[in-house]
């Protein structure tokens, strides 16, 4: 069968160093999919100054494009540990998503235009030490005040969910 190259929109490139694994075509076509391929892109996911919330105030914008956008990027999160938290939050406005919450993805999407390299470097190494990381914001959330955390695991150089 051969060296295993591309599975379930993966990209994989197997080398004597070791393992890299990223999703650069689904990237792209995800950026041409939802037209913003002319689109500037953005050092950051998301600005670490805005907090995002309902906006009751704010205009409704079609569901079912918003949707489109959040499961497509959902499938990258898998991959892409550095868009999760943003994806996720915006995910939490769904039902009765607005256009600032629109704006938001979109953010994503931009931030995706200048990362579409980037994905996991598994090395090839006899280093077995084990890391583990957390973090926490205790009721940090405006609408609910229920608290974000996370964590993440380190095997030697090699991040593992």
């Amino acid at each position: 069968m051969g060296e295993l190259t591309f599975f379930l929109g993966l990209q994989i490139h197997q080398l004597d160093e070791g393992i890299f694994i990223c999703q650069t075509k689904y990237m792209k076509e995800l950026i041409q999919k939802f037209e913003m391929s002319n689109a500037k892109a953005l050092g950051t996911p998301m600005s670490p100054t805005v907090s995002l919330d309902k906006d009751e105030e704010g205009k409704l914008v079609d569901e079912s494009k918003y949707r489109t956008i959040i499961g497509s990027l959902l499938y990258l999160i898998a991959r892409r540990p550095d868009i999760m938290f943003s994806v996720c939050r915006c995910a939490k406005f769904q039902a009765a998503p607005k256009e600032s919450h629109l704006a938001y993805v979109k953010r994503i999407i931009r931030y995706l235009i200048g990362t579409t390299s980037h994905g996991l470097w598994y090395p090839r190494l006899n280093n077995f030490k084990l890391e583990g990381f957390s973090n926490a914001d205790f009721a940090g959330d405006k609408d609910d005040t229920k608290s974000t955390s996370g964590t993440c695991q380190q095997l030697g150089k090699s991040l593992i969910f």
